[in-house]
């Protein structure tokens, strides 16, 4: 390690002191030695008796590396919460809607009743808190990613993007969002 050091050290301080130099003792090799690659420049090959398993050297070196802290070291703040659960709303509505609707194009076949009007007779035969409560599951998901929705489409527009307008439109719409799907539920 410390002879290439000051070999390059060496060969930097020829580069400054005579530029020439360096190019001229580079041009000193004929053609025809240019043509067979005898003046290209080698180096010895190292290899160590290592008899280890190769897929484990990896495994071992991946071990000693430092962890990054990652979001342990993170405040939760409302602008990233806010943001990765306008993903996980996104994914359980349309992940919900898949099922249903598969379960209803298939209900069918396998004897299931979800048409509407069997749909609307199990709806009215609940009690009301279980009504309720139902429909602000369903709701609170739908409201949050419609209400988040329209805030980053703002982001989009590039407005609102200072960490006070952050801060507030991201309560703004965790309370629109819970008042509306409270409103939903209560219809």
């Amino acid at each position: 390690m410390f002879s290439q050091k000051v070999a390059q050290q060496s060969l930097r301080r020829l580069a400054v002191q005579q530029p020439y130099a360096m190019r001229s003792s580079l041009m000193r090799a004929s053609p025809a030695a240019v043509a067979l690659g005898q003046n290209i420049q080698t180096r010895q090959v190292t290899s160590s008796p290592n008899t280890e398993d190769p897929t484990q050297i990896l495994v071992k070196q991946r071990l000693r590396r430092p962890i990054a802290p990652h979001l342990t070291i993170y405040k939760p703040q409302i602008g990233w919460i806010g943001s990765s659960l306008h993903r996980i709303t996104g994914v359980a509505l349309s992940g919900t809607l898949y099922l249903w609707a598969t379960a209803y194009l298939v209900s069918p076949a396998l004897g299931w009743h979800l048409e509407s009007a069997t749909m609307a007779a199990s709806m009215g035969a609940m009690p009301v808190l279980a009504k309720v409560l139902l429909k602000s599951t369903l709701a609170l998901p739908f409201t949050y990613h419609c209400m988040n929705g329209l805030r980053h489409l703002m982001w989009d527009l590039g407005r609102g993007l200072s960490n006070p307008v952050i801060i507030k439109t991201g309560w703004t719409v965790v309370g629109l969002s819970i008042a509306s799907a409270v409103g939903l539920a209560l219809l």
